[in-house]
């Protein structure tokens, strides 16, 4: 940062502070002005989880006035995004419960959108609410569905409507305290500890050890032996490849560029078709040899994806320091042998880009560290109920309505909010006065994207934004560069409501039902997990299946021209709102229609599949999609189909559904949410950002599944409680092994508000993921725990610098954003003793959060202590504090000191005592 933007940051953070340093009491103001939007905070915060057990739990937001001038009264409306519903819009006695503990505040809350659909809600006074005066702080008890233990799960993207005035940003802050039972266990069967320094010091098990060459590469080789010395390559060097390589000769050209532009040893590239790799008599696709010696190096490939794959194991032999340097010499790199070959012919990352999404820039850097770690299938969500991210011709409706979200109650131009965003913070989506940058988003502190950040609630995230024909194919061309297949999801019919509402815009305006995906006097009830009433499609109408025609057409042709295998399509399928007694029931269509009269819900499915399946092979050979589209035990199977089981969570019944899936010579890909979900939380700590209702995922997660036993990471629930194995669920047979066609970690979006977080997310669990899907050595259960030990050691001393300074071949920019794990710590005697979980990397100590210091063994620290991990780049992880006092009121604290408040890690600029640290940013300084 330089010294004009770092100034900058500080006077933000200044501006902020004053804004929000309001007092307890009251002050005069007239009630005839309303306040400035921007002079208002709404601070969310879980109170109680043990008002109900799981039912709903007591939630308070605090609303601090900070306009000098005008009170808050009447006629004003709040709108905002929460994932779990307020009470008080529930049927039943805990509604009435919600609605009258409201009432009694003087409010009420409602969903604020037309068509009472999805996670958009308004908050508003009614005759009794009394004003809010300037320099007042209004506590709002209400009672929330099921739990909150992480900052991700509290309401976002709030803003203030003044009568009929169009809504301005409203700053809101999320906060959980950690240290707090009632905040952090959901109910009482919730038994997982909270992360804390003690526990991660009791985690942090692995000693640095010294790697061996094999060791040092991810996904490990199935061979690699040094021979002793080096040989100095660079982008310079002569590369002797047959025409039919030019391409990766132009790929290993530019990433050697990258990194040294100086000549150097020549460089072989061939290929074998008959290279048998593990010399089992049979040639192995994607394999290859690397030699490299005094003469140069030289890479062989069973055929031009194994030459790719050789390539990226040359671009993991250069030190990272020749990364960091990206000079004009040469680099050395060891002498070596390596031979190498897949596990899995399909080895898959699903990025959505439907719930938020991302430039094709951030694709396609997520595409280059796919083939960077051998990674081929692309499974790309570029639809879903939040938005339509792919131009069709013909059907302008689907991105100019429904890629596109605004504050639009009645969606007369776009879908509505959702999910705490619009069009990021750029304008035109009917909210006004967002934030200028992410720093402003994040309340006057830059944003590191090293877990939760106030920024994501606070309309960080791309809630508009689509694919041009031009775009798509460019991305095509990217991932056919890298030997990368691109598999197009398009979900129906259910999560299908931005392109059923995209299509209805387009019957309003052109009165023509062709592409109409919904019976208009359909009077069926129904709501999806994400509480989406209007999202699905109907499978008696032939305006559906003349949908689904044009944009597989349309899309076959986009292939077509970027010269992109369409080998599979994913028809979606999941999640179809329940009951499904009540799918299509009240359907004069289906009813009237001679095919689909007199069939269930379920036979209706069947029905669309079938024909959903035989009109996306009409231009891909195969197709997929997720487990929800049959079951074991019913009798749909589809041609060319393999399914993807994804709802493996221990108790839930479908254990074992991909193994009887293969069992019986159904063709499977593995997307087991316990293990591959990357967009689930890393860990119980507010601060991780993501979900977890399968479980926990990390990178320990990914490494550690075993894709031929899962059940052996079938330990403890999500909740932390034991789990015991079902001695019924299926075991996985010899001939089932061959029906495993790889795996696929997973990337949902509804928290991946920005490319950062979507990195943190990914980096490192699509390491591990990596290596299970390609090393064909998985460990067994007695294995593992040696296995993992290595791979700690490989990602602190060599994948992690390499990563903080890699270049992604033909984009601009460097490095990754990875978590950086928090270290663990603890403090006896005053003397304080710190581990990290990846030997390799730098911990950080600091008595005062100002001066910080590196820690090199047991120091004396006193009774309090923070502790951070610092990358080979220079960044470093969330603060860690350690021995560090809660806040007490009244008690005087000499400058320095140090305190936790309501999860928050402060130190006191000057003496202090009296007020709290949130309402004092004068007197303390917020670390983190």
């Amino acid at each position: 940062m330089t010294t004009a933007h770092r100034a900058a940051a500080v006077a933000t953070a200044a501006a902020l502070a004053a804004t929000f340093a309001v007092a307890s009491t009251p002050s005069t103001a007239s009630a005839a002005c309303a306040p400035d939007a921007r002079d208002l905070l709404m601070t969310y915060q879980p109170v109680d989880h043990t008002v109900t057990d799981a039912s709903y739990f007591l939630a308070r937001l605090t609303l601090a006035n900070g306009d000098r001038r005008c009170s808050l009264a009447g006629g004003w409306t709040m709108y905002f995004n929460s994932v779990r519903q307020p009470a008080a819009v529930l049927t039943g006695a805990a509604g009435d419960l919600a609605r009258k503990q409201l009432a009694d505040q003087g409010l009420s809350v409602a969903r604020a959108d037309q068509a009472q659909s999805g996670d958009f809600y308004a908050l508003r006074p009614t005759s009794a609410f009394k004003p809010v005066a300037s320099g007042e702080r209004r506590t709002i008890d209400l009672n929330i569905e099921l739990w909150a233990t992480h900052k991700s799960d509290g309401p976002a993207g709030w803003s203030i409507a003044y009568g009929d005035g169009k809504p301005r940003w409203m700053p809101s802050k999320s906060l959980l305290d950690p240290a707090d039972p009632k905040q952090t266990k959901a109910f009482s069967g919730d038994v997982r500890p909270v992360q804390s320094a003690a526990t991660r010091f009791a985690e942090n098990t692995s000693a640095k050890r010294r790697l061996t060459l094999q060791e040092r590469i991810v996904p490990q080789p199935l061979s690699a032996t040094a021979t002793g010395g080096t040989v100095r390559i660079g982008g310079g060097s002569a590369v002797d490849a047959p025409a039919e390589l030019r391409g990766e000769a132009g790929y290993l050209g530019s990433a050697l560029h990258d990194v040294a532009k100086g000549d150097g040893a020549p460089i072989s590239l061939r290929l074998d078709p008959k290279l048998d790799v593990d010399r089992d008599g049979k040639a192995d696709a994607e394999g290859y040899t690397l030699a490299s010696t005094a003469k140069g190096v030289d890479i062989v490939g069973t055929d031009r994806a194994g030459v790719l794959y050789g390539i990226q194991t040359l671009r993991q032999l250069i030190p990272s320091a020749a990364y960091k340097a990206g000079g004009a010499g040469t680099v050395a790199v060891p002498r070596a042998t390596v031979a190498d070959a897949p596990l899995f012919g399909y080895r898959g990352l699903h990025i959505d880009v439907a719930r938020h999404f991302e430039t094709k820039e951030t694709v396609k850097k997520f595409l280059d560290l796919m083939a960077f770690t051998k990674m081929n299938r692309l499974h790309f969500g570029v639809t879903n109920d939040e938005g339509w991210r792919v131009e069709i011709p013909g059907l302008p409706e689907l991105t100019g309505f429904g890629s596109k979200r605004e504050l639009d109650p009645p969606e007369k131009n776009a879908l509505h909010q959702g999910m705490g965003s619009v069009n990021d913070l750029g304008g035109g989506d009917g909210v006004d006065g967002k934030p200028r940058n992410q720093t402003e988003a994040n309340l006057g502190r830059a944003p590191a994207y090293q877990g939760f950040e106030q920024a994501m609630g606070n309309f960080v995230g791309k809630g508009s934004g689509h694919y041009s024909v031009r775009d798509f194919k460019e991305i095509l061309a990217y991932a056919t560069e890298r030997h990368i297949e691109v598999v197009p999801e398009f979900n129906f019919p259910a999560h299908a409501r931005a392109a059923v509402q995209s299509m209805e815009r387009r019957y309003q305006r052109t009165k023509d039902d062709a592409y109409r995906l919904l019976d208009p006097a359909d009077t069926s009830q129904h709501v999806s997990v994400q509480l989406y009433n209007d999202n699905l499609a109907n499978p008696c109408i032939p305006g559906t299946y003349a949908f689904l025609t044009k944009v597989v057409t349309e899309v076959g042709k986009m292939y077509a021209d970027a010269k992109a295998p369409l080998n599979r399509i994913n028809l979606g399928g999941d999640e179809p709102p329940g009951p499904p007694a009540g799918w299509w029931s009240g359907s004069p269509a289906c009813k009237n229609n001679p095919e689909t009269a007199g069939k269930s819900g379920e036979q209706l499915a069947d029905l669309f599949f079938t024909k959903w399946n035989g009109i996306a092979q009409t231009v891909a050979k195969t197709t997929a999609g997720w487990e929800d589209v049959t079951d074991p035990g019913r009798d749909l199977r589809l041609k060319n189909f393999a399914p993807l089981p994804w709802q493996n969570v221990w108790g839930w019944g479908r254990e074992d559904w991909a193994y009887r899936f293969a069992n019986e010579g159904t063709p499977v890909i593995l997307a087991h949410a316990t293990n591959l979900y990357m967009d689930l939380a890393y860990n119980k700590d507010p601060d991780e950002p993501g979900y977890y209702w399968a479980a926990y995922v990390d990178e320990k997660s990914t490494f550690t599944y075993q894709p031929f036993n899962v059940y052996a990471n079938a330990t403890e629930t999500r909740w932390g409680g034991p789990v015991t194995p079902d001695p019924n669920w299926v075991k996985l047979t010899e001939t089932g092994k061959k029906n495993i066609l790889g795996l696929e970690a997973q990337l949902w979006a509804e928290n991946g508000k920005t490319p950062g977080i979507r990195e943190y997310q990914a980096f490192p669990k699509l390491l591990g993921a990596a290596e299970r899907a390609w090393n064909r050595r998985t460990p067994g259960t007695a294995e593992m725990p040696a296995a993992w030990d290595v791979f700690n050691n490989t990602l602190g001393q060599v994948t992690f610098p390499l990563l903080s300074f890699y270049k992604p071949v033909g984009l601009r920019g460097a490095g990754v954003n990875y978590r950086i794990p928090l270290p663990g710590a603890k403090i006896s005697g005053g003397t304080l003793t710190a581990n990290v979980r990846n030997p390799g990397l730098a911990i950080e100590y600091s008595t005062d959060g100002v001066r910080w210091q590196r820690y090199a063994g047991p120091v004396s620290a006193g009774p309090a202590a923070l502790t951070r991990t610092r990358s080979a780049d220079g960044r470093t992880s969330r603060i860690s504090p350690v021995g560090v006092p809660a806040w007490q009121s009244g008690t005087a604290y000499p400058a320095g000191a140090l305190v936790t408040h309501q999860g928050e890690i402060f130190t006191a600029t000057g003496p202090s005592t009296g007020q709290a640290p949130d309402l004092s940013p004068r007197a303390w300084r917020l670390l983190q």
